[in-house]
């Protein structure tokens, strides 16, 4: 059965590892995220922005997580990720969804706690668990979109009076990261005095949005078959894993499954030019996004963590 996100991290905070947030588009995502967690005994969050289920739709997405949890020996949930439309957020809170995140970054700071703290009243009376977030992160990603100029670190003192009234059971906060391909015009810096400060202050999980590395290896593949991918540049393994050493856990993936994906279709198609069967590339970009979650889980320290 599907558990809730408050079960994996709860663990993954006593633990001192991070659990991987992995969003998913389709039937090929979802089969290489549940394969890395089984074979890697690594606990998974399958995240959905409303973009996917727009995409998607609904009842297909809950079915194909459900029914890998259901056949496999895991332990995943299915989350809502960036939850701003409240019919949406509803219909996850009643559907099969065990996790919710619903963003009010963009409003005021106590219109983020009221906002919140509905959907957390909402949520846990189902025993679902929320995740807030609080501070903006740079960057464009689905319905994500924050100019750099208007990206703001989280406040420690303000993540306080934000959990405290609002309930949430995580906290995403903004150190530095960015959504998107493009997080860094120059060194990538994370901003890890403020999150050991709300570490310190706050009693719940914290989460990492925006944290893919952006592997270069896959972009210079995209870009070699065709692909336009330039100056890109993502969180460095090392920034990662000493967030993770620092108090985070959950850790979000979506660009660096998209970039694989992107790839090696790319590639597919441009060496077998006569192929039409959509098994055949598929296939190939299945492996690439197994591949890049099998890494990302060995990352954060999750490998062995579902047993």
């Amino acid at each position: 059965m599907l558990v809730t996100n408050k079960e994996l991290m709860d663990a993954a905070r006593e633990g001192g590892y991070a659990v991987g947030a992995f969003n998913i588009n389709n039937m090929e995502f979802v089969q290489a995220i549940t394969d890395a967690a089984e074979k890697l005994k690594s606990p998974a969050i399958l995240a959905v922005s409303q973009g996917a289920i727009k995409y998607a739709g609904f009842q297909n997405i809950v079915s194909l997580v459900r029914s890998a949890s259901d056949t496999k020996d895991i332990k995943v949930s299915l989350h809502l990720d960036h939850g701003k439309d409240m019919d949406i957020i509803r219909t996850c809170i009643d559907g099969g969804f065990t996790s919710i995140m619903i963003d009010g970054s963009d409003l005021s700071f106590d219109e983020n706690i009221a906002i919140t703290k509905k959907v957390v009243d909402m949520a846990r009376p189902k025993g679902i668990s929320v995740e807030g977030e609080l501070g903006r992160l740079a960057g464009i990603e689905d319905h994500v979109s924050v100019a750099e100029k208007d990206a703001i670190y989280t406040n420690p003192d303000e993540a306080v009076e934000f959990v405290e009234k609002s309930g949430v059971d995580s906290l995403a906060v903004a150190i530095g990261t960015s959504h998107g391909a493009y997080k860094f015009k120059a060194e990538a810096r994370l901003a890890m005095d403020i999150l050991s400060s709300i570490v310190e202050k706050v009693d719940v999980p914290l989460v990492l949005h925006g944290a893919s590395g952006v592997n270069q290896a896959h972009v210079g593949i995209a870009n070699e078959f065709g692909a336009a991918l330039k100056d890109t540049k993502g969180v460095p393994d090392e920034a990662i894993s000493e967030a993770v050493r620092r108090g985070i856990c959950k850790v979000n993936i979506d660009t660096d499954m998209r970039i694989a994906f992107t790839a090696f279709i790319r590639q597919s198609f441009s060496e077998n030019p006569g192929v039409f069967d959509p098994r055949g590339y598929l296939g190939a970009a299945r492996d690439a996004i197994r591949e890049v979650v099998t890494y990302k889980m060995k990352l954060f320290g999750s490998e062995g963590k579902a047993v």
